[in-house]
């Protein structure tokens, strides 16, 4: 029953994942084709504030994640009401001063901090307050989000996303080429497709929860006992987003809206890794919370290193062939010689720091399982003291490319200082078993596989000739991943390890 679960769980993350990251990505030079790349650019910035923002989030919808888990484990229907309850006041609360926060700020921002060059200014202020509006509706979908993956209704998550993320991206491009080809448009369409999306997951997350004769309601005792976890989550995901977002505040200040679109582009490009791990990771942390409660030490250590393998398997031949053939692929996107010549180099850096950031995903869910949070809080502090002058420092001189070659290096500091210290605490004697069986060797023959096809790759062929180029090489590397690693070679052969 757990395996079915388990692989329903990851199957459904997955395909809900890949179409949504795909759907994002299909879309974005159709925005640039109606809105232009100045335009986009101020998307960028609205991406950008939304994951500022998201440090406001308490850790409260990773927190009802891991004790959802715990108690559907535990049976505590009552409890589980409550918390969902309790949670729920302190979002839509929060959404609301958020919304009135941003709306107030608008005119500065529109003044002050964005490069505006052909842009409207009152255009570009309305727009800062409709972002507002979309963040508030979007505010509860995260906890509603952490619900559902706690009760492992990864499938049910995935009916609801699908669909209403086809209408999201799809709708804005059909409202931008019929409509109004206005950035005030396209935010419009944002805050009615997601505040139906936030009250429909609201609705099955509260029916999916365990029965109770008694209603649910606001509990301070529950938030007593989860909030030095979520507290802990707290520290992590501010110093997370400052990690991942100090860059784009400062190059959003330094450059133009049009060169910053470009660096969010490769960012829009290099994160489909992200899109890739995830399903993995959230179908996976629900069970590894479950494993360690129950003490099921050989049980947690099988699925943890199944899990590492898997998003091996996932993002390996993705990432190097990203990084391999990044002009090919983004003139297959964009059809735009001028944007891949200023965009290519930006994708090959960025790819590779988020290959690195996908890879210590796994270990990370493992260190939340176990409630140990401090080590992410203190690494991602020393990453920030490191990080910031260092992006003040490579920015003042190489421009947008300081920022791209900044998140490389903290990526790879995580990759090179973060798993020795988990494995020598969580999994002693596991650690060389992830650098080599889960990681290395994969990477190794994958990166192998896409030199040697780089090295066939002829330029100036036709789209469809390059397109079947891209996907034998993404073909043949993704063969050569599986067969480098134990999980999908038993799989293979028909064991279930």
């Amino acid at each position: 029953m757990f395996k079915s679960t388990l692989k329903l769980n990851v199957l459904a993350n997955l395909g809900g994942k890949v179409w949504t990251g795909l759907i994002q990505i299909v879309f974005v030079p159709l925005y640039i084709k109606f809105l232009g790349m100045e335009a986009f650019g101020l998307i960028g910035f609205f991406i950008m504030l939304q994951n500022l923002l998201s440090m406001l989030d308490l850790g409260l919808s990773t927190t009802l994640n891991r004790e959802l888990a715990c108690r559907s484990a535990k049976g505590n229907a009552q409890e589980a009401r409550d918390l969902v309850r309790t949670m729920e006041w302190i979002y839509w609360s929060s959404a609301i001063v958020i919304a009135v926060g941003i709306i107030v700020v608008a005119p500065w921002i529109a003044r002050s901090w964005v490069n505006v060059k052909g842009l409207p200014a009152q255009s570009v202020q309305h727009s800062i307050v409709l972002m507002g509006l979309v963040i508030a509706v979007q505010w509860p979908f995260s906890l509603y989000y952490g619900g559902l993956m706690g009760l492992q209704k990864q499938a049910l998550f995935n009916i609801i996303r699908v669909p209403m993320a086809t209408i999201q991206a799809g709708g804005a491009v059909l409202v931008l080429w019929l409509i109004s080809q206005s950035i005030e448009a396209y935010f419009i369409w944002q805050i009615g497709i997601i505040g139906i999306q936030t009250v429909l997951t609201g609705y099955f997350l509260r029916s999916s929860l365990p029965k109770s004769a008694q209603t649910a309601t606001f509990s301070r005792d529950l938030l007593r006992q989860c909030w030095r976890f979520a507290a802990g989550m707290t520290a992590i995901s501010s110093a997370v987003i400052i990690l991942t977002q100090a860059d784009k505040v400062i190059l959003s200040k330094l450059l133009s809206l049009e060169q910053f679109g470009y660096y969010v582009l490769a960012f829009t490009m290099g994160s489909a890794l992200i899109f890739l791990v995830a399903p993995v990771s959230v179908a996976l942390f629900p069970k590894l919370s479950e494993l360690v409660a129950a003490g099921k030490t050989e049980e947690l250590r099988r699925i943890y290193h199944k899990g590492c393998q898997l998003v091996s398997l996932f993002v390996f031949p993705t990432g190097i062939l990203i990084a391999l053939f990044p002009q090919e692929i983004l003139m297959l996107w964009t059809r735009d010689p001028r944007i891949v010549e200023n965009t290519y180099l930006l994708l090959r850096l960025i790819v590779v720091g988020c290959l690195f950031n996908a890879l210590v995903t796994m270990p990370f869910m493992l260190q939340l399982a176990y409630g140990w949070t401090s080590l992410s809080f203190y690494k991602n502090i020393i990453a920030i003291i490191i990080m910031i002058p260092l992006l003040l420092l490579l920015v003042s001189h190489l421009g947008v490319f300081g920022g791209a070659i900044t998140w490389v290096l903290v990526n790879a500091g995580y990759v090179i200082f973060e798993i020795p210290i988990t494995h020598r605490r969580l999994m002693r004697g596991d650690m060389w078993r992830w650098y080599i069986t889960d990681v290395g060797l994969p990477a190794i023959c994958c990166i192998i596989v896409g030199v040697l096809l780089k090295m066939g790759f002829a330029d100036n062929v036709t789209t469809l000739t390059r397109l079947t180029a891209l996907a034998i090489a993404f073909g043949s590397m993704f063969l050569a991943c599986a067969l480098a690693l134990p999980f999908s070679r038993h799989y293979f052969r028909g064991v279930r390890s």
